[in-house]
């Protein structure tokens, strides 16, 4: 089953685990453009998650209501193998990433549609450059690792969600509405494996 942190009123992180094998629990495949394949692996006796994208889009999504209010702090680390070899990632030719991990927050008013923010390991884009999705401007990417310097090696990063849709989106948002991890390299018909340790919202 899926493991969360039990959560008193005071509690400082949430940690959200992957499936149990042989299942994917309350985490739920979204396919875009054929199915990336993931599974729960064993790496350094810790249950990371691997992607392995072969032309293909999907992400593993998990739908549920996260207070960032309380834990703004997203924390996750991730690997790839390589990055991809795209000429211009700002374009929906180029708009494939080894690792991505999106937050989506509730749009703004009865029918607004959701915002959401997706952090990438670039192809090429300079560490800290944020630029709309190609495809909609309600997906904001911002660049957290880089091209292939540290491909093979395990990068751990921390983001304020909350600021980040201030700044992206000048949104104040409160609670989130699910995450995702997501392989994909369907638009550049390459290939791409990466792996996502645990994911977890703290305090600060």
């Amino acid at each position: 089953m899926l493991l969360l942190a039990a959560l008193p009123a005071h509690a400082e992180s949430l940690v959200l685990a992957w499936p149990s094998a042989g299942d994917r629990d309350d985490w739920e495949i979204e396919e875009f453009e054929g199915e990336t394949r993931y599974r729960v692996v064993k790496i350094g006796g810790q249950r990371v998650l691997e992607a392995n994208s072969d032309a293909t889009a999907s992400s593993l999504y998990l739908e549920r209501e996260i207070d960032i209010a309380a834990t703004p702090i997203l924390e996750w680390r991730w690997r790839i193998e390589k990055p991809l070899s795209l000429d211009d990632e700002r374009i929906k030719a180029g708009d494939d990433y080894a690792a991505r991990v999106y937050v989506v927050a509730p749009g703004e008013g009865m029918f607004g549609l959701p915002r959401a923010i997706s952090y990438v390991w670039a192809n090429q884009a300079e560490v800290g450059e944020s630029w709309p999705n190609p495809f909609t401007s309600k997906v904001m990417m911002v660049a957290m690792d880089s091209g292939d310097a540290e491909a093979g090696t395990w990068r751990t990063h921390r983001r304020d969600v909350r600021a980040d849709f201030l700044r992206l989106f000048d949104m104040e948002v409160d609670e989130l509405e699910g995450i995702a991890v997501m392989t994909d390299s369907d638009n550049s018909g390459q290939s791409a494996r990466a792996w996502y340790g645990e994911l977890a919202f703290h305090a600060e």
